[in-house]
């Protein structure tokens, strides 16, 4: 096939490679792309949030399918524009992007579809937003409405520092004070065709910059799947998958579907255990990042036939996608100063000695060449992520890989999978 990839951080490196160890021979584009993704796809000088620019590039160029990676194409309608023209688009549009793009429609959807979930409040003044905190009670869970890269929501007992965070995101919209929900979080992928749905493996991300989940929220600092302890409470991964399928994916796909919005693309599910039972913190409508860097290295079947099925309205007929039994680990490379004010331009070095450790290679997400080097171009550089045949092995090939890795500054957590790794 001719695959055209939007998008340039490391969750498109990973489409990318795992799309580049099928045997098909496929002819993949990457638009924009970065320095790793220079190295296995070919990069083309298209704007991935311009539509019209988009779909003449596929058009002109006999593209097979289109892979909307980040959400900002998606809230942006490219979907829609490809769809227009014929063209098999693997991502929602521009309407039922809003899933990921409002935070407001998804707990609207939620309620709609009898999906559990926190209680919210949506706030449009400071007045409103302090009087949910004082309803909701500590912890305080403070969201912006839109899209804010992974970083726009607070989970705080400070009360100032709540309104504090409110107060960032009022001036563009209402923000919403949701119920705090305690528990250990899991994130589940599924494929979605607007009538069906297909789950992957789950993974649980890491979103806090420091160790012990310390400091401000990030994109992701790391990742594992799959995840051994859904095993105390479900039954294991196939008990807790076919209950969320049936409990939220399902409800929510024929919702949107009802509403004139199908869903045809990847639906993320970002999930909380609690001691009343599984609900939703928020929902995604593309793969997740730094999860797609370990969900997809242990996916068995081709993924470009899975992409294509969904994009086509095809998965009725399609099985459970399979996956080995390895254990997969990511840690993430940060610049200095990340996630508030990265220190970018800095020179990378070591890549070619970390991707040489047994099991592991690396995912570019900010990189670009600069006089023959590689430099740091963003906050989230790297995701080293390595494979095994348990967690302690994947987690030992991880370390050992970042350790040869060199970036003046650069951070990342050392107690990625530790929990499952003892």
């Amino acid at each position: 096939m001719r695959i055209l990839v939007l998008g340039s951080g490391a969750r498109e490196h990973a489409i990318i490679l795992a799309l580049r160890s099928e045997d098909a021979p496929h002819d993949i584009f990457a638009a924009p792309g970065n320095a790793g993704i220079a190295q296995d796809a070919d990069l083309v000088a298209v704007d991935a949030n311009d539509p019209a620019a988009v779909t003449g590039f596929a058009n002109e160029n006999a593209i097979d399918l289109v892979v909307i990676g980040p959400e900002a194409p998606l809230v942006a309608g490219v979907a829609d524009a490809l769809r227009e023209r014929g063209i098999p688009v693997f991502g929602p549009g521009q309407a039922a992007a809003q899933l990921e793009g409002s935070k407001a429609f998804a707990k609207r959807i939620m309620d709609a579809a009898g999906v559990p979930t926190g209680r919210a409040v949506r706030a449009a003044t400071r007045a409103e937003v302090e009087a949910a905190l004082d309803d909701l009670g500590a912890p305080h869970v403070v969201k912006a409405d839109g899209l804010a890269a992974g970083k726009g929501v607070i989970v705080t007992s400070d009360r100032d520092a709540a309104l504090a965070h409110a107060d960032t995101y009022l001036p563009s919209g209402p923000v919403l004070v949701e119920e705090y929900l305690s528990g250990p979080e899991v994130s589940l992928f599924f494929l979605a065709d607007g009538d069906h749905v297909l789950p992957l493996s789950p993974a649980q991300d890491y979103k806090r910059v420091g160790d012990g989940d310390a400091g401000p929220n990030t994109g992701g600092m790391g990742a594992y799947s799959p995840l051994p302890w859904l095993t105390e409470s479900f039954g294991g991964e196939d008990g807790f998958v076919a209950l969320v399928t049936r409990e939220i994916a399902e409800p929510v796909i024929r919702q949107l579907d009802a509403e004139g919005t199908p869903f045809i693309g990847l639906l993320y599910a970002g999930l909380i255990v609690t001691d009343a039972g599984v609900k939703v913190i928020e929902f995604n409508a593309r793969f997740g990042d730094p999860e797609t860097q370990v969900v997809l290295p242990r996916l068995v079947d081709p993924l470009s036939e899975l992409l294509l099925a969904a994009a086509s309205g095809h998965l009725e007929d399609r099985a459970r996608p399979t996956f080995s039994d390895e254990a997969a680990v990511t840690v993430v490379l940060a610049s200095e100063g990340y996630p508030a004010a990265p220190v970018t331009g800095r020179p990378l070095s070591g890549l070619t000695a970390a991707g040489e450790v047994e099991g592991v290679h690396v995912a570019h997400a900010a990189t670009a060449e600069r006089e023959g080097g590689l430099i740091a171009t963003g906050g989230r550089v790297l995701n080293v992520v390595a494979r095994g045949a348990d967690f302690a092995q994947a987690r030992d090939r991880a370390y050992e890989a970042l350790g040869h890795i060199g970036l003046e500054g650069g951070q990342s957590r050392t107690d990625i999978a530790a929990r499952v790794a003892d």
